[in-house]
């Protein structure tokens, strides 16, 4: 009987968790925000596109909880990508600021009782393991006072780079009206041209070409190029077969 709650118990976190990490999810959607897809900043976005790590161990976080730690740092402006508990905190010699709300991540793993490890014994049957969930808060550095200097300091995005000469060139070759500027990536189909933000908002230079060059791929599908099929809406069987276009 207490197996049994024990595992209902872990239903309903489990439940109530993807509630809210689905809600989070869909707000950020809705404000037009893909925190773990763009590879540029914004004004909110002041951190590198980094793997989220624990400043005390230094290890990555994982699973929900990267997007869960990339949605708290473009939500709240944090300008670093690591993360700790109150108590490692004061472990490092520092502390939490007063007020500061921390943001909730998670760790699930199995277990198997000793009655359970027992029974399995007695009957020569695999031991059932149980499902448990659990829920810690973490603060960004950028919370927190009094941390050791290697701690505390944020990582600097690089510094700009110019556009490669062989890219340039490639574009420029193209013939397409390519536009620099602006917050957003994309290919206007009507107007016909493409326009990206600058390199210097870019995480890594790299990411800029790749963004200029898939958008390049959606422009030679215009009805006077290749004329494919480019009127499906986000979702849609025909929009989902151009992005694969584009991406290849």
């Amino acid at each position: 009987m207490s197996r049994q709650i024990s595992q209902a118990r872990a239903g309903q976190d489990r439940a109530s968790l993807y509630t809210d990490i689905t809600d989070k999810i869909i707000a950020e959607l809705e404000a037009g925000r893909v925190p773990w897809v763009q590879p540029w900043g914004t004004a909110a976005a002041k951190a590198a596109l980094a793997m989220p790590r624990n400043a005390t161990t230094q290890r990555r976080y994982s699973g929900i909880n990267v997007l869960i730690l990339w949605g708290a740092v473009i939500e709240r402006g944090f300008a670093g990508q690591s993360w700790l508990t109150f108590r490692q905190a004061l472990g490092l010699g520092g502390h939490v600021r007063k007020g500061e709300r921390g943001t909730t991540v998670v760790y699930a793993d199995r277990f198997t009782p000793e009655d359970e490890r027992r029974r399995a014994a007695e009957t020569g049957e695999e031991p059932g393991a149980i499902p448990f969930l659990k829920r810690f808060t973490v603060f960004n550095t950028d919370q927190c006072d009094g941390l050791p200097e290697e701690i505390a300091a944020s990582a600097v995005p690089p510094p700009p780079d110019e556009i490669e000469p062989q890219a340039e060139t490639l574009i420029a070759t193209t013939g397409a009206d390519f536009r620099v500027g602006g917050a957003r990536a994309y290919y206007h189909v009507t107007g016909d041209f493409v326009q990206v933000p600058p390199p210097g908002a870019y995480f890594e230079p790299i990411n800029w070409h790749r963004t200029a060059f898939h958008e390049l791929g959606h422009w030679t599908g215009a009805a006077g190029r290749l004329k494919r099929d480019q009127s499906g809406s986000f979702g849609s069987k025909s929009y989902a077969r151009e992005e694969l276009v584009a991406l290849s």
